[in-house]
């Protein structure tokens, strides 16, 4: 459970675009950057980059779907 909340931490902290990959597993207590990237794949199936690249796309409304 508590790699969960850590993870989440780790999404917000990106959505920041404020702080490096390095900064931020340090801020969420990870021992490494490797060792963060692992444990973010694990729960949601993609590495911080693609995460990160995936918010910078612009939301579309939802009538334009």
């Amino acid at each position: 459970f508590f790699i969960f909340q850590r993870i989440e931490k780790v999404k917000a902290l990106i959505q920041l675009n404020q702080f490096t990959f390095s900064e931020i597993a340090f801020q969420v207590g990870f021992s490494s950057v490797h060792h963060m990237s692992s444990q973010f794949k694990k729960v949601t199936q993609m590495t911080p980059s693609a995460f990160k690249t995936l918010e910078r796309k612009p939301m579309r409304a939802i009538d334009e779907i």
